[in-house]
């Protein structure tokens, strides 16, 4: 699988790199998501395209092996709201998409091993 570099904009790299500093993720995670900083396309914050997964958008994915698909909206921990749908930027899923756009497919090691998902659609929301 071909490996795209991310797209972030200056505030979301600042988040990604102090989680990365005091995150409790695994060491696979944890070094997949260093390397992709190090690798990463950075923007000013208004330049960000659009169908890039960031704080403040919307992401619908499936799981490419079951095809179930999940729609979520990213927001701060402190905004989290699963019933609505509502995700901490610092959940697992959350820090496994940041950065990709739509069409990817990203791999990330969640609860029950090694998931693939890709991004069906990216929308930003206020």
């Amino acid at each position: 699988m071909e490996t795209k570099s991310l797209s972030l904009s200056k505030s979301d790299l600042k988040l990604l790199k102090e989680h990365l500093d005091k995150s409790n993720m695994s060491p696979y995670n944890k070094e997949k998501l260093r390397q992709e900083i190090k690798e990463a396309t950075i923007y000013a914050d208004q330049e960000l395209p659009s169908d890039v997964v960031c704080l403040k958008s919307e992401a619908r994915i499936a799981n490419t092996k079951t095809g179930k698909e999940f729609t979520f909206r990213i927001v701060m921990p402190e905004e989290a709201n699963i019933k609505l749908q509502k995700v901490s930027v610092f959940a697992p899923i959350s820090i496994a998409l940041f950065g990709y756009r739509t069409g990817d497919i990203i791999n990330w090691e969640m609860p029950d091993g090694i998931q693939e998902f890709k991004i069906l659609e990216v929308k930003k929301i206020s």
